[in-house]
């Protein structure tokens, strides 16, 4: 992948650079930002503005970091800034309650139909706080290293080892109780 973007320059190939990239990434990527979101629809409408957002700020990859690493970085600014922004707060929030009853009811039979521990162990990191859930997700789902996540989330990697042992804790208290 980094040697397809290397010679993007020669060849001008942004858009097989971005498909190629989206047959690579595509499904974890959407799977990342459904961690944010947590509404399928919004999480593939997001995951194709990051993926424009790629596409148009493919010539500031400087290669430093890893091709992923990098798409991960502007997936996480991305979801962070949808979470601050006045339509997340002030009109999805109305769609969300429209939907609340069915929501309930889905999440009620998940409960009742799925009692095995990927589960439950997943319900308990969905339900951290996005600081704590971004880490264990690009720690144990992306594998990516502290130096990686310290890039990623731009927060040093003391702070990404305090934040990851922190939800560790968290995630064995709600798992035990």
């Amino acid at each position: 992948m980094e040697e397809a973007i290397a010679n993007i320059h020669l060849s001008d190939s942004r858009e097989a650079v971005i498909t190629q990239a989206m047959g690579l990434h595509g499904q974890a990527l959407l799977e990342l930002v459904y961690s944010y979101v947590q509404n399928r629809e919004l999480a593939e409408d997001l995951t194709q503005e990051i993926f424009l957002k790629c596409y148009q700020k493919l010539h500031q990859y400087n290669g430093k970091a890893k091709f992923k690493t990098w798409l991960w970085q502007i997936a996480i600014n991305h979801c962070r800034d949808y979470l601050k922004s006045w339509y997340n707060q002030n009109v999805f929030v109305s769609e969300e309650h429209a939907g609340a009853v069915s929501s309930m009811k889905e999440a009620f039979e998940n409960q009742v139909v799925a009692k095995d521990e990927h589960e439950q162990l997943a319900h308990a990191v969905m339900s951290l706080s996005p600081v704590y859930r971004e880490v264990i997700y690009l720690h144990y789902y992306e594998d990516l290293s502290m130096k990686e996540i310290s890039y990623v989330t731009g927060a040093n990697q003391n702070t990404v080892k305090t934040r990851l042992k922190r939800a560790k804790v968290l995630l064995k208290e709600s798992l035990e109780g």
